[in-house]
């Protein structure tokens, strides 16, 4: 089971922390980020992928996978029943899914996007467990998503009342 996805930059600033193994409190979360950032961020690139961490919130055997793109490195903090080389071929297909949706992802794309991040990420894993590994799955509910968006946008013109929106989306005041 995945336990935690993070993305940080160079300088261990978070940008998507997504935990599937509740850790409570803030400053928890805080010193997770921080302790699973100083086990990858001091190996050399030319080390593995892979790395048995501890972290204490998640328990013992916890394996921390991770890929270093550019100036962002992808950790996934897993059990030890996961298969390695599958998390890094799941790293791999969520960057790329990020790559084609924002043509050429970079750390600003994740700053000023982070729904879209998220939504993406959602489609590919959910609850801890991976639920879809094709990207072109990935890419299609992707777009599915942001074509209803923009169709419910379009019927709703921009000085509408709230009564307004709910009938033109059928719903009329019973919501």
């Amino acid at each position: 089971m995945i336990k935690g996805i993070i993305i940080v930059n160079n300088s261990g600033k978070p940008r998507l922390v997504k935990f599937y193994q509740n850790v409570f409190g803030e400053e928890r979360q805080q010193s997770v980020i921080r302790r699973v950032f100083q086990q990858v961020s001091t190996r050399p690139d030319s080390f593995c992928n892979y790395l048995e961490g501890s972290v204490p919130e998640w328990g013992e055997n916890i394996k921390l996978i991770y890929r270093h793109y550019a100036t962002l490195y992808f950790v996934f903090a897993v059990d030890a029943q996961e298969s390695d080389l599958g998390i890094l071929d799941l790293i791999q297909v969520f960057v790329e899914a990020l790559d084609k949706r924002f043509a050429n992802v970079c750390e600003l794309d994740l700053i000023f996007h982070s729904d879209k991040v998220h939504y993406i990420l959602d489609e590919i894993v959910m609850g801890g467990m991976v639920l879809e590994t094709n990207i072109n799955s990935i890419l299609q509910a992707i777009n599915d998503q942001e074509r209803m968006h923009n169709d419910s946008m379009r019927k709703a013109g921009p000085s509408d009342s709230v009564d307004t929106i709910s009938t033109k989306l059928g719903a009329g005041r019973n919501w």
